[in-house]
């Protein structure tokens, strides 16, 4: 069945300020990659090629880093959600935009499933449901829209659920047969507390109405990215399945899974499993330690790194000093003029300068 995809990007993404001042969380880059084009690559690989973008906040940043969609295999489309009115308004100005004709799949711009969708985009296909989405277990429930089910099927979606009413969190990845029915359910909604048409309520519409909704577990991790921590603890995971790979220039000494990309010069230590992006250079009293991924063009003149981010173009020159669980916006200049010991959390933006 011939689907198509919709991407949303158009969010403020206010829990990752202060990196969001200067540029959506959805082009923030994980190992070399815009957060935005694991979304895409998945819809891609599971033969979806027409993809529509939902853009608001520093859309043309979007539009100018993704373009036509030809580099991924994909045909974009970009439309506009002046005001963040909600998933299910941006599902809305899709269908209204007439992108949205056939069944398709939703996809949140900011979340990276780890096994894809390939396998759940099958199913959706073969079972004949109206609406279809996926669940994953979380340890705190309310953050989340979750789904509570009985005797195997979804009775209730709630969102964000100031009481427990179920661990299983609905992933940001959404399957709908009919856009007219979309359309229709649409119409019945009115914003909730959070001044959004919430897409729980959209699907909850559905179930009400006696229409099927299925839903599968994931299985593998998920991850929402919207905070600091969550980009974290997405870098670790991604990077936990790296497989080495060195195009770059070592003179110094990579240990264990470390991808080194071209143009990168490492002068001094790597242990994997790290990321050293395009034109890195990390020097000879520089030591970069596990879960770490320094973005191209930053450079690290001394000290150590360990379960840490540094965005691009960034510099750090620290000497003895070891960072830790630490992101580094990019463009931001990290300097010591002493010789420091120790240990730092450090969680700067872009275009930032810290002298110790």
């Amino acid at each position: 069945m011939d689907s198509k995809g919709l991407v949303l990007a158009a969010g403020e993404g206010s829990r990752l300020r202060p990196f969001t001042f200067s540029r959506p969380k959805h082009l923030i880059p994980l190992l070399g990659k815009p957060m935005i084009c694991y979304a895409i690559d998945d819809l891609v690989a599971s033969g979806v090629r027409d993809i529509g973008v939902v853009v608001g906040y520093f859309g043309d940043l979007i539009k100018e880093a993704l373009g036509d969609g030809s580099s991924f295999g994909a045909r974009l489309a970009y439309i506009v959600q002046g005001k963040r009115l909600g998933i299910a308004h941006a599902i809305h100005l899709a269908i209204e935009h007439r992108f949205i004709d056939k069944p398709f799949v939703v996809y949140l711009g900011d979340n990276i499933l780890s096994r894809g969708i390939e396998k759940h985009l099958k199913r959706f296909v073969e079972s004949g449901s109206d609406a279809y989405i996926l669940l994953s277990k979380v340890k705190d429930p309310s953050r989340f829209g979750v789904a509570v089910i009985r005797d195997g099927k979804v009775v209730r979606l709630v969102e964000k659920p100031k009481e427990f009413v179920s661990d299983l969190a609905v992933v940001g990845v959404y399957f709908f047969r009919d856009p007219d029915l979309a359309e229709k359910a649409f119409k019945t909604l009115k914003p909730s507390w959070r001044g959004e048409y919430e897409v729980t309520e959209l699907i909850q519409w559905f179930i009400d109405n006696g229409y099927r909704v299925d839903y599968d577990v994931v299985s593998g991790w998920w991850k929402d990215v919207g905070t600091y921590e969550g980009l974290l603890e997405a870098l670790y995971l991604l990077l936990d399945n790296v497989v080495e790979r060195v195009e770059g220039e070592v003179r110094g000494e990579t240990v264990g899974r470390v991808i080194v990309e071209s143009g990168a010069v490492i002068e001094g230590k790597v242990y994997g499993p790290a990321y050293i992006g395009k034109n890195v250079y990390v020097g000879r009293n520089a030591v970069v330690e596990h879960f770490s991924s320094i973005e191209q063009g930053s450079k690290m003149l001394s000290g150590s790194l360990t379960r840490s981010l540094v965005l691009d173009n960034a510099l750090i020159d620290i000497n003895g000093l070891r960072l830790v669980d630490s992101v580094i916006g990019s463009n931001t200049v990290i300097k010591s003029s002493r010789e420091l010991r120790g240990e730092a959390r450090v969680v700067v933006s872009d275009y930032s300068q810290v002298y110790l």
